[in-house]
């Protein structure tokens, strides 16, 4: 299980890549539990919280991102009064 601070280390890419990975590894661990072949319970709720960790990153990231865009103003977008 990643911390936060080892998932805030991680680029864009990595950040949704690794998303991916615990979303089918989440998807695995149901498909194990409806067809009764789940060894470990707690597996399920450590993976929902990795992916709510991941989320929570990639969400601050796209937040900061927005940010830095409206302190830049209006010209840092290719946007001018004449338009």
């Amino acid at each position: 299980m990643p911390s936060a601070a080892e998932i805030r280390e991680l680029d864009d890419v990595e950040l949704v890549n690794k998303l991916e990975e615990a979303r089918r590894e989440l998807f695995n661990l149901r498909f194990q539990a409806a067809t009764g072949r789940l060894d470990n319970n707690a597996r399920v709720t450590q993976v929902r919280r990795d992916i709510a960790r991941l989320l929570t990153v990639q969400r601050a990231r796209e937040i900061e991102l927005a940010e830095s865009a409206d302190a830049a103003g209006p010209d840092a977008e290719g946007w001018t009064e004449e338009q």
